[in-house]
């Protein structure tokens, strides 16, 4: 048997398990199309289910589809739990959610080669609705496995279309049985890529994240009057569009105001009747705001909903603010990441600290179990993009340290 000190993943299986993952749902532009509760979600589920039971695992599937691969220990304790999600983003990219599962996957792929067992059992977790493009809120599955979102509400969730989670996920076969949270973690560990330039700029091979931003998201709705574009004169207008359009430009005004940890964010807008020559009545934006201390996201929503307010009585429009979200700045448990340190000094690796300007499931997780992350630099930082990318060597040195910090947790009294 192996000495847990020399232990290291088999890189080569991984980085060839994720282009496997990758395939599915390719895009002409080398990423990812794998949206939650698609055909090609359930099939990259599939793969991940077929990989799991080779590896001696044992599946559960809870009821709104997250799926937990077990690896037993040598003693009934509560779990290491390990993950992230499959998910991705309309233009996702390789990595995004998968490298945190996927390398779980290769722990104990490690773990079965080298004869190594631990006290404790290990999972690996793939969260259903990470992303929350088809279904919003994002990290869904988590945030009802904290207590966050009660599971009828997330069951009852609709995308654009009207299609409704909890038939979706009966429609791809992805419901399970297993009762959502409510059991004891151990802890909790998530590898994912950086999605931004810092580690990479800095010549660092891993960040200790320790903590996730905090953010609110929002959809806002103008509603003005349809009519005819030749006929209707310019002062009489009530033009929902050129309201969303002068709301949008302050919302970027409040992610610079609150410089330079603050961003803010429209990234979907429907314009009704959408037709080329009628003054559209009804426009619904959706808005996204980030920001790592609380006091100070606090004050960005208080902009937003001034900013509403003010361009619906400027405008002359009606409309509403609807909050869609909130999840708050959570800090990670100091013991693990000091753990983390350890194993990625030991292992040669330069890393720093680091916050987390994306949402992920550890956020909501750490609200019932100690968490943390590790993250990845990922190639000028660019992610929820096709062009995504990493090194393997990146990949690597994650999962190595991943696998040692899981060893010292899956072991401890």
């Amino acid at each position: 048997m192996q000495s847990s000190h020399n232990l290291r993943i088999n890189a080569d299986r991984l980085w060839a398990s994720l282009m496997e993952m990758a395939k599915i749902g390719g895009t002409p532009k080398g990423g990812c199309n794998r949206q939650a509760l698609t055909a090609e979600d359930a099939e990259g589920r599939a793969l991940f289910t077929r990989w799991c039971a080779a590896s001696g695992c044992t599946m559960r599937v809870d009821r709104l589809g997250s799926m937990f691969a077990r690896r037993e220990g040598t003693e009934d304790l509560p779990p290491i739990l390990i993950g992230s999600h499959l998910d991705t983003q309309p233009t996702g990219g390789k990595f995004d959610g998968v490298l945190g599962v996927l390398a779980g996957l290769e722990l104990i792929r490690t773990l079965n080669e080298t004869g190594i067992r631990t006290r404790r059992p290990i999972e690996i977790v793939n969260w259903t609705n990470e992303e929350g493009c088809r279904f919003a809120p994002a990290m869904l599955a988590s945030a009802v496995h904290a207590g966050l979102i009660t599971e009828a509400a997330a069951l009852d969730t609709r995308d654009a279309t009207g299609a409704r989670l909890g038939d979706e996920l009966v429609r791809h076969g992805q419901n399970g049985e297993t009762p959502v949270g409510g059991r004891k973690i151990e802890a909790y560990l998530e590898l994912h890529i950086e999605q931004g330039p810092i580690l990479e700029a800095g010549g660092f091979d891993i960040g200790f994240v320790t903590s996730g931003q905090g953010l609110r998201w929002y959809d806002a709705i103008f509603r003005g009057f349809e009519s005819h574009a030749g006929p209707t004169p310019m002062p009489n207008r009530r033009d929902a569009l050129l309201g969303a359009a002068r709301f949008i430009q302050q919302i970027n005004e409040i992610g610079l105001a609150f410089a330079p940890d603050a961003v803010s964010t429209v990234g979907e807008m429907t314009v009704m009747p959408n037709s080329r020559n009628v003054i559209p009545g009804e426009v619904k934006l959706s808005v996204d705001i980030r920001h790592p201390e609380a006091a100070t996201l606090a004050a960005m929503d208080a902009r937003v909903r001034a900013a509403f307010a003010d361009t619906l009585a400027a405008s002359r429009l009606d409309g509403e603010l609807i909050d869609i979200s909130h999840s708050p700045s959570v800090p990670f448990d100091q013991g693990l990441l000091d753990i983390i340190r350890t194993e990625s000094a030991a292992l040669g690796f330069k890393g720093r600290n680091i916050v987390s300007g994306a949402g992920h499931d550890a956020v909501h997780i750490a609200k019932v179990a100690p968490a943390a992350m590790i993250f990845t630099p990922c190639k000028d930082g660019i992610s929820h993009n096709e062009a995504e990318d990493i090194l393997p060597e990146w990949a690597a040195a994650g999962a190595n340290v991943l696998l040692r910090t899981a060893l010292v947790l899956a072991d401890r009294p």
